[in-house]
């Protein structure tokens, strides 16, 4: 490990490290804008120049290895002429549009053109214009801002793996553009983070806000089921954007597109108030009577013909008083499996992805069943990419399901259940290479697991893993990718039918008289017109169309609430902004309800909701740390597989849920991409 002196301080750092490290971990702050710890080093800006005893003139730290016995001077004379000259280089041709840029007042530009710049420029001549590039719909571009960082470029090339962004011509002339007609990617939003200028911003935010204007909010993302961390921007009762939260363990600094832009969609098609179906329309009514119909509902109606489904994006607490209020009206059809996938909550490495998100990196052989990752995780994709990056493109990754471009090489196995038989038999050549990894992984999503032989389908897969040494004393490879947010925290709650209850494909059947639904949108629902539907959400979606009480909750951002992740991970969020209207939190709607049912719940507050949450759920107190399970023994009775190839549950990527279908972003999204990026671009034209 070499060993330096910044500023007359001694650090050691590790083999491989760069003088831009070395200077941080001694406490210098180093200016940059093309460098970024997640990117390759391009050396392009030369904004991180600093002084080295016996070199000839300045280095760029950020890419200079650190040495032995180098001597680094980070405030100098020498090191503050070099950096001013610099920053006159970079606004020579950019343009003085502050007050109209909205990466004004979050702008790396402006923060260290005032540390370190001149406070005047030398150049005369006519400063140059670039034409703006159409990227589509999520990224607004002004491209005589950009300062050719290239950050944009290695993102999608090295992180998305979708090289849609590059840069053409040389010198002044140089441009960065979209190398197709838009940016396809389902991460491409984050190069709005990374741009250090306001070259790249987010479309669907332009000109709404400034960023000393918002009140910002620490949140989770519920679009998918890997729990991201977020930060929600709100002024009054209105979110105005999302932006990424650091969290190395789940999402590190990226979040999907549709975590970041669905947020429009918070404001549309909202329920603001009860309704009640009326001669079979839907009708404005108070909360009380809305109560005292189902209440009436419910005393007319056998404990065993009332059933209740908790949706994808419930909390904890919600599902808690769910739980509680069902066993106290007796009834054992309750169920957070609102897709109908075959998975018991006996085990809790049965349903959790065990290895965990940061573990993929570990890992050196995956096998995919079932799984589109690209679609149903987006974040998780970029891990895997990141595996096969770091392993220098030798990490074989075998599929079994839907053969789509994934952003990194795979080996396509075969399309259902019969190929996944084939490997258990011994049949396929894969299986070497799986026996052949010190950590195989084995990646079952939910789309192999909501199908008739869903149970089949998972002990096969548990029996593959056992079979190639996947769970050992160091390493649990067996991993389930849940694309619900609410699923593991239903599982781990115990949301399954009771003794003699019926789940949720039986109850969508028709089967109660008397049906609970808690968010639920993403099931079938057409066979509920014998059933008096109870529907609370956010939302009026599906289960609003066919419901004929409705209760409006809160959104994930309008509610104080608890998710656990795919991995077990339990987080929590606080309320960024107000619900609309007469909406309320979905736990106190359901304990205003229980007392109208006679079957008060004994929770006044969330402080005594989430004790009752810590009694049900083991290690409650643990936030913020995976949780994986051990699954349990693998199952020979668990019936016969099909041979219906796999599907993926996600058939549009930017329609999944109720806030995206709502969103005009997500809508636009989906048409634009639904008709493909060559023709859609041409019809959209550019920003200009």
């Amino acid at each position: 490990m070499p060993k330096l002196t910044v500023d007359g301080i001694e650090v050691e750092v590790p083999a491989g490290a760069t003088v831009l490290q070395a200077c941080e971990a001694a406490g210098r702050e180093i200016p940059r804008f093309c460098y970024h710890e997640r990117l390759s080093i391009a050396g392009n800006c030369r904004m991180c120049l600093v002084e080295m005893e016996k070199a000839p003139k300045p280095i760029a730290s950020c890419a200079m290895p650190a040495g032995d016995n180098m001597v680094i001077h980070t405030d100098s004379p020498t090191v503050k002429k070099a950096r001013e000259g610099v920053m006159e280089f970079l606004l020579i041709n950019h343009p003085l549009d502050c007050p109209i840029c909205d990466q004004g007042g979050e702008c790396d530009l402006q923060d260290q053109a005032m540390a370190y710049g001149r406070g005047g420029s030398r150049y005369d001549e006519n400063k140059r214009a670039v034409k703006e590039k159409y990227m589509g719909p999520l990224i607004k571009t002004i491209m005589t801002r950009c300062i050719h960082c290239t950050r944009c470029v290695r993102f999608v090339e090295e992180v998305a793996g979708v090289p849609d962004i590059g840069a053409i011509n040389r010198g002044e002339n140089m441009e960065i553009t979209a190398l197709e007609s838009v940016v396809d990617s389902e991460l491409s939003g984050n190069v709005i983070d990374l741009c250090p200028v306001g070259a790249l911003t987010s479309k669907p935010y332009a000109f709404n806000a400034r960023p000393w204007e918002l009140r910002k909010t620490e949140g989770i993302d519920v679009m998918d089921a890997l729990g991201s961390n977020i930060r929600i921007d709100a002024r009054g009762r209105e979110v105005l954007r999302v932006m990424p939260r650091l969290n190395e363990d789940v999402n590190e600094e990226w979040i999907s597109d549709k975590a970041r832009f669905a947020c429009d969609g918070l404001r549309r098609q909202r329920l603001d108030r009860p309704y009640v179906r009326i001669d079979g329309r839907l009708k404005p009514a108070s909360w009380d009577a809305a109560f005292r119909l189902i209440a009436e509902k419910v005393a007319a109606t056998d404990a065993a013909k009332v059933g209740g489904i908790a949706g994808d994006l419930a909390a904890l607490e919600e599902m808690t008083a769910l739980k509680d209020l069902f066993a106290a009206l007796g009834s054992p059809n309750i169920d957070c499996r609102a897709d109908g996938a075959k998975i018991g909550a006996q085990h809790r490495g049965d349903y959790l992805f065990n290895a965990t998100l940061a573990g993929v990196e570990d890992a050196d052989a995956v096998l995919l069943v079932g799984s589109n990752p690209r679609k149903e995780a987006a974040v998780l994709n970029a891990r895997i990419r990141k595996a096969w990056v770091q392993s220098n493109g030798k990490l074989p990754v075998g599929v079994i399901g839907e053969n789509a471009d994934l952003t990194y090489p795979t080996t396509y196995l075969g399309a259902g259940p019969e190929t996944l038989g084939a490997l258990l038999g011994g049949d396929h050549s894969f299986l070497d290479v799986l026996k052949k990894a010190e950590r195989p992984l084995v990646i079952i999503g939910a789309g192999a697991l909501a199908r008739e032989d869903g149970a089949a389908v998972h002990a096969a897969a548990r029996q593959l893993a056992d079979q190639v040494g996947a769970m050992s004393d160091d390493w649990n490879g067996f991993a389930v990718l849940q694309a619900a947010a609410s699923r593991a925290g239903g599982l781990e709650l115990g949301l399954v039918p009771g003794d003699g209850g019926q789940d949720a494909s039986a109850m969508l059947g028709g089967t109660m008289d008397v049906l609970f639904l808690l968010g639920v949108d993403e099931a079938d629902l057409s066979g509920l017109s014998d059933s008096f539907v109870v529907y609370q959400g956010s939302h009026g979606d599906a289960g609003a169309h066919v419901a004929d009480v409705i209760l409006p909750g809160a959104a994930y951002t309008e509610k104080a609430g608890t998710w656990i992740n795919t991995e077990g991970r339990i987080q929590m969020a606080d309320p960024a902004n107000q619900a609309p209207g007469e909406a309320r939190e979905d736990w106190k709607i359901l304990r205003a309800l229980s007392a109208h049912l006679e079957h008060t719940l004994p929770y006044d507050d969330i402080t005594a909701l989430r004790a009752r949450m810590a009694e049900l759920i083991d290690g409650l107190d643990m936030v913020d740390l995976a949780r994986p399970g051990t699954p349990g023994p693998a199952s020979d009775a668990a019936g016969d597989l099909s041979d219906v190839p796999f599907a993926s549950p996600v058939a549009d990527y930017f329609m999944t849920n109720p806030i995206a279908r709502a969103s005009e972003t997500m809508a636009e999204c989906s048409e634009l991409y639904s008709v493909g990026k060559a023709g859609a671009g041409e019809a959209t034209g550019t920003d200009g």
